[in-house]
């Protein structure tokens, strides 16, 4: 027994001794073997020496009294900032902790004293394996604290794109998001009915980024707000996922070509989404610009002027007689001949210039709905007229 205890107070020393020289040649190996080490910027290197140091400092403090649990990850990473976990993964840790194990074998027979060669190494091994089982906890613990600030991050980041902000700051967020920037961008709005969790959510983003590529989730009290982007169709990708929202309407915005310009397509959806219960037989997801009538009974000055200038405005410059015959149509039951009456001409002529109307506009006199939409316009561009009178 006395000869075991000198022989590992023999071996200690020499650990303690040779800390340096194991470092050295651990950061070689590291250089030698590891091509994701090497394309490693100067900084995160220096903190993977940092770890690898404490990883040896740890194991000889440790060899000390093996009858103490090891050192885990947690404190041999204490040395490193939280971020060093974004650029190596857990993969490459272990690569690190097999590269430390290596090297002590390979200099087992300096570092050991005479007869505990063995001893060293199945003690380096005991180690290597717990120091392996607690780096998967600091990269478990690391991703649960990331996802929840993302979470917040994200939530931020959506209320800022519904008030409309647009500046550098938010474009930097939206980017450490994992936003890839790369197609046009709509905002869909509707209702949850129940309290949306995190794996839920998660699960909801992971589909939307399925259907469209780019996605952002907020969760605004009952409201479910979701940001789309990419190359493809973005109405389909939301009409994929406009189930997984709850009860009731579900607008979409207008797509507008990148992120710095959602709070026009967020302001658009939420303004039809306050006035989708007047015309409940809507389809669903329905677009924001086809319920302007609706967003203007509830004082949205963004959809006026919309139905002024897409449709009023055109048809007044038009030279008259197109706003007259929609007028007299629209004033008189939606009746051919009731119009053509009042006008003086023949039915086919009021046919003619409604077809007319439908190609300034955009919308047809002669569908129920889309006529309401041009009445509407009629209405508010007589008001506008009066007031600038």
């Amino acid at each position: 027994m006395a000869t075991t205890a000198h022989r590992d107070s023999h071996t200690l020393r020499r650990l303690h001794d040779g800390t340096g020289l194991l470092s050295a040649a651990a950061m070689r190996k590291l250089d030698e073997s590891l091509p994701w080490y090497r394309a490693l910027p100067a900084e995160d290197r220096s903190w993977v020496g940092l770890v690898v140091q404490a990883g040896i400092t740890s194991f000889t403090s440790w060899f000390s009294d093996p009858s103490t649990p090891p050192h885990g990850a947690g404190e041999i990473f204490a040395a490193a900032p939280p971020e060093l976990t974004r650029s190596i993964s857990l993969q490459h840790t272990l690569q690190l902790v097999r590269v430390i194990v290596e090297v002590v074998e390979d200099h087992s027979d300096r570092l050991a004293a005479p007869g505990s060669e063995r001893d060293l190494r199945e003690a380096v091994l005991r180690y290597s394996r717990e120091v392996a089982f607690s780096a998967a906890e600091v990269y478990a613990r690391a991703a649960e604290v990331r996802g929840a600030w993302d979470a917040r991050l994200e939530a931020l980041v959506v209320d800022a794109l519904v008030r409309g902000d647009d500046d550098d700051a938010l474009r930097s967020r939206v980017s450490a998001l994992g936003w890839s920037g790369h197609g046009s961008v709509l905002v869909m709005a509707g209702t949850s009915d129940r309290h949306l969790d995190e794996p839920q959510v998660g699960e909801l983003r992971r589909a939307a980024r399925r259907a469209a590529g780019d996605a952002l989730v907020g969760i605004q009290g009952d409201r479910l707000v979701v940001v789309l982007g990419g190359e493809a169709d973005l109405k389909v990708a939301a009409t994929d996922i406009a189930p997984r929202f709850g009860p009731g309407p579900v607008v979409l915005g207008p797509a507008v070509p990148s992120i710095g310009e959602a709070g026009r397509s967020a302001t658009a959806a939420l303004a039809a989404l306050s006035a989708a219960p007047a015309w409940p037989s809507a389809p669903r997801p329905v677009m924001a610009d086809d319920l302007l009538p609706e967003r203007v009974l509830v004082g949205d000055a963004m959809a006026r002027e919309r139905l002024v200038t897409q449709a009023y405005r055109p048809l007044r410059e038009s030279g008259g007689s197109l706003l007259e015959t929609l007028a007299a149509h629209v004033e008189h039951g939606r009746s051919l001949e009731a119009a053509a009456r009042v006008l003086y001409v023949h039915p086919n002529t009021v046919r003619y210039r409604l077809r007319k109307v439908a190609e300034v506009t955009g919308w047809d006199p002669l569908d129920a709905r889309e006529s309401y939409v041009l009445a509407t316009a009629l209405a508010v561009g007589r008001l506008e007229d009066a007031r600038r009178r």
